[in-house]
């Protein structure tokens, strides 16, 4: 979901509280100043949306990966700052603090040349809640869990 999405949900959200509020003191009460009143609510609520901090925690299980790309936070929703881990010791498992509406994204990644199934799992996680969570097994194998910003509600 990008920004703008979120901006509109949160826009359609407020606007039908208002119209259901103007509806029920009569069409009469809502006036021009109702509406901008509403407005600056939308933006007020918009502004602490895409200010608020929250943490996930990235998962990572199988027999081997070569290689976890994740989103570390740092960056924006439309440009993340992501790290790499190569041959991290699995399980696997960051905590890190993301921002607003940036999307979590944990990426791991293996080449089984040996024979092996190449079985791989990610989990994101936020306050015990799993928001994503993907297998996959082959040679090669990319079981990339993207979540939406919990705090987009």
């Amino acid at each position: 979901m990008n920004r703008v999405s979120c901006v509109n949900r949160i826009h359609r959200s407020l606007t039908s509280a208002l119209v259901a509020g103007c509806l029920a003191l009569g069409l009469g009460a809502c006036s021009e100043e109702a509406a901008d009143r509403a407005e600056d609510e939308v933006v007020e609520e918009v502004d602490e949306r895409v200010d608020e901090e929250y943490q996930v925690t990235y998962e990572v299980t199988g027999e081997k990966v070569d290689s976890i790309d994740f989103n570390a936070g740092g960056g924006s929703a439309a440009d993340p700052k992501f790290e790499t881990v190569d041959h991290p010791t699995l399980p696997w498992k960051k905590t890190v603090t993301l921002r607003g509406i940036e999307a979590p994204a944990v990426i791991p990644v293996t080449l089984d040349t040996g024979g092996g199934s190449g079985e791989l799992s990610c989990r994101i996680v936020h306050e015990g809640e799993v928001l994503a969570e993907k297998s996959g097994a082959g040679a090669v194998s990319a079981a990339g869990c993207v979540a939406v910003s919990p705090v987009t509600g």
